[in-house]
């Protein structure tokens, strides 16, 4: 059981370093300029977006399991 957990994060950290990875490849434009939307929001407003961010991902985990993963 706990090979099976520990498998599973590595995947899941595995597969974000992935997409952050190819993001920062291709687009290092883009993360600037998002980096300086994200400055020009309250602190509040990024607490929210991380926060709804956070529900997705977990979500995700979750159907993904549902399904089989």
């Amino acid at each position: 059981m706990l090979a099976t957990v520990l498998a599973t994060g590595a995947l899941a950290l595995g597969l974000v370093l992935i997409v952050e990875g190819l993001v920062y490849a291709l687009a290092p434009g883009m993360i600037e300029r998002m980096l300086e939307a994200l400055r020009s929001l309250p602190p509040e407003a990024r607490r929210v977006f991380g926060l709804a961010a956070m529900a997705a991902g977990v979500l995700l985990v979750w159907l993904a399991k549902g399904l089989g993963a």
